[in-house]
């Protein structure tokens, strides 16, 4: 078997037998070998294709026929889903691949994607897609896959499409011939959530934990940060979460646009990883423009952070309500749990520069907490404000506590 970086092709012969030819042609121009996974269900395709539509059904438990009868669009892409990431993991098991191409429209992006995200960070995956030029948080999620735009739909090629096809197989050429699937951490890794508002905070602790020796991942809570960070953690040797951005569980209760989903936080919990919790940015809700702010959120506060984004104050029901949240998701943890809680103010927009200060609001939070916390868990209060220097202090202390680190 040839030693060349092996890139597995996602492309359904089907409907894209040009374009899976002309993009084969490129990559194996550039010295790699191709492994084309081909998920067709229409017709019969090339039979010398190395992972077949037949090979795909049956690592699904059915036959190519027995797919086509469901006569169901989503089932059948639903079974063939299924058999692709089987295929594509005992091929990655076997041989070791060393990058992904997939092209597609809609139902081609949602097979692709699902295989790619199945395999770790760090391995090349590049998705020429039609969805590409907007919709794309269903696909990526919080892997890491660049998605190129065909501009034009994905039917035969002309002289936008194969310049944007030969892009994306030369860029996922060269990343394969680079890639190294050897990732040495002599350095114990701490997560760390943040958002620009608590950047006082979270850039303090990273810059103290990083002198004294450890790596530090920072995660941008916009919906899609901490469901990365969560992932992350699952899959690597983490020692300590500092989670001090929670908008994304407070957007979850309330519809807010940076919601990362019922889980956010569940993975260091269940994992067993010690955990240190603060409600850093918990002030405020994110909404969209300012009059779709004030029909989502009617009678709340609201600052215009810009013309597309809105921070809406958020009011004791939902302080409680977060807090109770939060106890209960802690009430399953396996490892250690800390909860800071800094009294005069969560973000900069809570702060007497900031557009939604009021310090009322912090003991509101505090005593919802303290009533839904798990009694193994003391809710720690600091009479200071998230981005003050003794509030990161205390952070790091505890991480240094945790992972038995001298100070």
């Amino acid at each position: 078997m040839s030693n060349k970086p092996k890139v597995l092709m996602i492309i359904t012969l089907d409907t894209k037998a040009v374009e899976a030819k002309f993009i084969r042609e490129v990559l194996e121009s550039q010295g790699v070998d191709v492994v084309h996974l081909d998920a067709s269900i229409r017709r019969s395709t090339d039979s010398t294709v190395e992972i077949p539509p037949e090979s795909i059904a049956a690592a699904a438990g059915k036959t190519l026929e027995e797919v086509r009868d469901l006569k169901h669009e989503g089932k059948c892409q639903g079974v063939m889903i299924e058999g692709s990431v089987k295929c594509a993991l005992e091929y990655h098991a076997k041989h070791g691949l060393s990058g992904i191409i997939g092209v597609g429209g809609s139902m081609g992006t949602a097979l692709g994607t699902v295989v790619m995200g199945m395999f770790p960070y760090g391995l090349p995956k590049v998705m020429v897609s039609t969805m590409a030029s907007g919709f794309t948080k269903p696909f990526i999620g919080a892997k890491d896959i660049n998605m190129f735009n065909p501009v034009c739909d994905i039917a035969g090629l002309n002289s936008i499409t194969r310049d944007v096809f030969r892009n994306a197989a030369l860029a996922t050429a060269a990343m394969a011939k680079n890639y190294s699937p050897t990732r040495v951490e002599p350095k114990p890794l701490v997560a760390m959530t943040t958002l620009s508002t608590i950047d006082a905070c979270t850039v303090n602790v990273r810059k103290q934990l990083e002198a004294k020796g450890f790596e530090v991942m920072v995660f941008h809570t916009l919906g899609t940060g901490g469901m990365a960070m969560d992932q992350i953690v699952s899959e690597r040797d983490v020692v300590a979460v500092v989670d001090t951005s929670l908008v994304e569980i407070n957007d979850f209760l309330n519809n807010g646009l940076c919601s990362a989903g019922p889980d956010r936080a569940k993975s260091a919990l269940a994992k067993g990883v010690p955990v240190i919790f603060a409600p850093g940015n918990a002030d405020f809700m994110v909404a969209g423009p300012i009059d779709m702010a004030k029909t989502m959120f009617p009678n709340h506060r609201y600052h215009m952070h810009n013309h597309a984004l809105t921070a809406v104050r958020t009011e004791p029901s939902e302080l409680k309500a977060l807090a109770s949240h939060m106890g209960g998701l802690i009430a399953d943890a396996k490892g250690p749990v800390s909860f800071f809680v800094p009294l005069t103010g969560f973000s900069h927009h809570d702060s007497p520069e900031g557009h939604l200060h009021d310090p009322a609001m912090c003991p509101v939070f505090l005593d919802a907490l303290r009533e839904a916390l798990p009694k193994t868990v003391v809710a720690r209060e600091f009479n200071c404000h998230i981005n003050d220097a003794q509030f990161a202090d205390a952070i790091v202390e505890q991480v240094l506590i945790y992972t038995k680190t001298d100070s």
